[in-house]
């Protein structure tokens, strides 16, 4: 599994240097640090959110396995001790730690452990929730326990992921006693048993985390509590910063205000840029329903038109970079498929596409996205799209946009001819940029039916342990994605904290899936 951490790692510059890393504040004195962030939950219950509430979970609940700071392989977190018990990697079994408890002190056992799984199937299957994150578990067969503190997964067949997909938030361990079996948890309240509790909760306002008192787990919390906050906008996530409100900036940093710090030497105002590798993508989605979009020459000569070199210089400042497959740079199993097949952007290759196919005139699509959710640079870079695609003559574009909730609901209903999404990883394998957007049932709602990719390539790399063992499936599935272009892939994001440099492990706080580790924050002694 080589080059995992290094998609986590931030390059580069470091929180620590030059200074130590125990409070300065006295032994009884609480030490809290505040983040700032743009990815508020839409939800509290873990069994249907697929998307940024993982970051607030993942430090109040707590799953099986992790990636504790540093680690290359998922590390047992809940469990004390986790593995495949067959030589055919079809039965997982799990051993829980002794002792552990959820935050208001009732026992966390085997049976909360097959409760919390058995929950989610329960939703999924009586339509609670749709598109929730039961895709992860395609594999799952069924789940069962043995005494108070040993859980085995029996799976329909190999998955050498499973222990991936068990790191993830979307399997955190909720309590019986507070979550129902047929229905959702409501209010602003979260039981779980990880690192930190739920003390107060203001919706797309605040979270205020209070180290748990019964955590046992791989995490050392360096802090006693943590304040989120939600802003809507990066600009006032930054001033809230550089006045000393908050201590950190995570998720949601716009390009004009990473490159105005990196334009004062990445310092201001004490204030200190890290920038690493990311596995962030955006991507454009095909809606083979609409009666342009179905039509494959149409799709290929959207492809040969589009500058991701422009999108990533005029629009993003260099902060990403373009990407021509839907695995990022860094994973094993990249490619540049797109721009081996279509070069760089050629309007007279893109009219042949077309005046092959018997289409003269500009072709009219609407292309969405979402008003609320990637940023304030999402809306022009639909724009410069739209100017491409129009320049060529051969496109007619419309631009339309909604807030996040009705975006899902748009495109989960089949109502766009076009719609932009972005990706956060759930594991760092290839295998989380393919499996959950193919098949007639996938994470966009929208059927991708490709039966050597579902039933020939993920099956057999699924097999393979050694995921450097899997490179030539891989590139065989994103050839088939460069011929239909039911996918184009944009660009790769970069990652980005700015931090007070009061505070030190900003570098630690990331794990592989770009998620925030709040523990890792602490704040530093001498200068």
């Amino acid at each position: 599994m080589r080059g995992r951490r290094q998609l986590a790692a931030l390059a580069s510059m470091s929180l620590l240097a030059g200074c130590g890393v125990l409070s300065s504040e006295g032994p009884d004195e609480e030490q809290r640090i505040t983040v700032g962030t743009m990815s508020a939950p839409s939800t509290l219950d873990p069994a249907k959110a697929w998307d940024s509430s993982w970051e607030l979970y993942r430090n109040v609940f707590q799953t099986l396995l992790s990636f504790p700071s540093g680690a290359t392989e998922p590390e047992p977190d809940a469990a004390e001790s986790c593995e495949f018990t067959d030589a055919t990697s079809t039965v997982f079994s799990c051993e829980l730690r002794e002792g552990l408890k959820f935050s208001d002190g009732d026992e966390l056992d085997a049976a909360a452990v097959k409760y919390s799984f058995d929950r989610m199937r329960t939703l999924e299957a009586k339509g609670v929730v749709k598109g929730g994150p039961m895709g992860l578990l395609g594999s799952l067969d069924t789940v069962r326990t043995k005494g108070e503190r040993t859980v085995v997964f029996k799976l329909k067949k190999a998955d050498a992921t499973f222990p991936f997909v068990l790191t993830t938030p979307a399997m955190s361990i909720v309590d019986p006693q507070d979550y129902p079996a047929d229905k959702l948890r409501e209010g602003n309240e979260i039981t779980g048993s990880g690192p930190y509790v739920l003390e107060a909760y203001t919706p797309n306002q605040k979270a205020e985390l209070v180290k748990n008192s019964h955590y046992q787990g791989a995490a050392d919390v360096k802090n006693d509590a943590v304040t989120i906050r939600y802003f809507k906008k990066s600009s006032a996530m930054v001033d809230a910063l550089k006045d000393k409100q908050i201590d950190v900036t995570f998720r949601g940093l716009d390009s004009e205000d990473i490159v105005a710090m990196q334009g004062k030497g990445r310092r201001e105002q004490d204030i200190e840029l890290v920038e690493g590798a990311g596995t962030e993508i955006r991507y454009l989605v095909f809606n083979t329903k609409d009666p342009w979009a179905r039509k494959l020459p149409v799709r290929r000569a959207f492809a040969q038109i589009i500058d991701r070199g422009a999108i990533a210089h005029k629009i993003y400042k260099d902060t990403v970079e373009p990407l021509y497959s839907m695995v990022p740079r860094g994973l094993t199993g990249h490619a540049t498929g797109f721009f081996d097949d279509y070069g760089n952007p050629s309007t007279a290759k893109a009219k042949k596409i077309l005046t092959d196919a018997g289409i003269n005139e500009p072709v009219p699509l609407t292309l969405w996205h979402t008003s609320d959710r990637y940023g304030s640079a999402t809306a022009p870079e639909f724009a410069e799209l739209k100017r491409q695609l129009e320049a060529s003559g051969l496109f007619k574009i419309t631009i339309k946009s909604r807030p996040w909730t009705e975006f899902q609901e748009g495109y989960s209903s089949g109502e766009y001819p076009v719609f932009g999404r972005g990706w956060f990883p759930d594991f760092p394998d290839a295998d989380n940029f393919i499996a959950p957007f193919v098949g007639p049932k996938n994470v966009l709602n929208t059927p991708y039916v490709s039966k050597e990719i579902t039933d020939e390539l993920l099956p057999r790399q699924r097999r393979e342990t050694d995921r450097g063992a899997v490179i030539d499936d891989f590139e065989r599935a994103q050839e088939i994605l460069v011929d239909d272009v039911r996918l184009l892939p944009l660009w790769q994001g970069k990652q980005y904290i700015m931090a007070s440099e009061e505070i030190a492990g900003g570098e630690r706080a990331l794990d592989p899936s770009s998620i925030m580790m709040m523990w890792e924050l602490q704040r530093k002694t001498s200068w």
